[in-house]
């Protein structure tokens, strides 16, 4: 029992050890996110492509006999293959859909790649579901191609419709997706391997955030790193291209703390929705805010003479008009009041998101909210 004692004391000492240079550890660790989350590198961004083509294959789903130019482009697309019909006559079939193809180009991608693709109706077309995408090429903004894309379209969403007109819509059936379904054909040169310097576009620019880039850049390799302004960051790099992306990879993982912005309140007036960040406060104010509810319901009374009388049916209208001005909630709030007390204190009254909207508004006129009103 003793020898066991003797070296179960130093396991024991050692797991408490552990843990504490553990905890010391992860305390030294600097707070924050990784830089990818914070930057993008300049010249290692994405290209959007857009092309224009037919599917092929549906079932009855396709674009109607409206769709002038969807009968134009089946003309265009028999030609290629020496099928040629008769002059002012318009190929006209309903298994054939008019779509819109978007993709984007990841930066750094060679020949033969394959990336994804986005189809979707430009037409009429009620549901794309088991159609195929015919050879389509994918232009970037100067015009050029860039990519071609064709293969089997994968719908999300389906339709039905019975014969009396009712029908029965889940999801989205006019777009859907080809997963790999382009193949790049031609480059995009980047000169990243080609500067002496990185340059770090920050996502938000704030001076705070880029002051911190430079600092932990600086204490980790030395003064290689300069702000420009409060948006971008030039970090010297290696000019062998191997290293340079190494070099990269080990600044995006870096841990960065970013400034705090400045406090705001978003209203998104087409769904009703109430943002409102962490760091708005209220200077002292009184709100009394009620609704006014005005009802006019609209009936009609008939006045039937006797079996015998010489009178007429008559209808009269009848109206009526009634008012309902609510409960009319009055709160006060406290001095710097933070988001949990404005939330508490909205919430017990019951207030939906559009006494929110005219709260704060009110509040903003008033002078007595410390935060930015953003309507999108």
């Amino acid at each position: 029992m003793t020898a066991l004692r003797w070296i179960a004391a130093p396991l024991i000492t050692a797991l408490l050890l552990g843990q504490a240079h553990a905890a010391t550890r992860a305390a030294a660790e600097p707070v924050g996110q990784p830089l990818r989350q914070l930057v993008s590198i300049e010249g290692q961004r994405e290209n959007q492509l857009l092309g224009y083509g037919l599917v092929v294959g549906l079932n009855g789903s396709g674009d109607s006999t409206q769709v002038k130019y969807a009968g134009q482009s089946v003309n265009n697309m028999l030609k290629q293959f020496g099928v040629k019909l008769p002059d002012n006559v318009d190929a006209k079939s309903k298994n054939v859909a008019t779509v819109m193809i978007s993709a984007s180009f990841p930066p750094g991608y060679r020949k033969g790649q394959t990336i994804d693709v986005t189809v979707a109706s430009l037409g009429d077309a009620k549901s794309l579901r088991g159609g195929v995408l015919l050879l389509t090429p994918l232009r970037a903004a100067n015009g050029e191609v860039y990519a071609i894309s064709q293969g089997n379209v994968v719908v999300g969403g389906m339709t039905a419709q019975g014969a009396s007109g009712s029908s029965v819509t889940i999801n989205t059936p006019t777009a859907g997706r080809i997963p790999n379904g382009a193949s790049i054909e031609r480059e995009i040169e980047s000169d990243f391997d080609q500067n002496p310097s990185v340059r770090l576009s920050l996502r938000r620019p704030h001076f705070q955030t880029a002051t911190n880039i430079v600092d932990a850049i600086n204490k980790r390799w030395g003064a290689i790193a300069t702000a420009r302004d409060g948006t971008s960051v030039e970090v010297q790099a290696p000019m062998n291209p191997t290293q340079r992306v190494a070099f990269v990879a080990q600044l995006e993982a870096m841990n960065i703390e970013s400034g705090l912005g400045r406090p705001k309140v978003i209203f998104n007036s087409r769904t009703g929705t109430v943002v409102i960040t962490d760091g708005v406060r209220v200077r002292p104010a009184a709100v009394s805010h009620g609704s006014l509810k005005v009802v006019i319901s609209e009936s009609s009374q008939v006045s039937q003479p006797n079996a015998f009388g010489q009178g007429q049916t008559q209808v009269t209208p009848n109206s009526r008009v009634s008012v309902d001005q609510g409960q009319s909630h009055m709160f006060k709030w406290a001095p710097g009041a933070n988001l949990q007390a404005i939330i508490d204190a909205v919430n017990a009254t019951g207030a939906t998101p559009d006494d929110i909207m005219s709260i704060l508004q009110a509040l903003d006129q008033a002078g007595a909210l410390d935060g930015e009103l953003e309507v999108i």
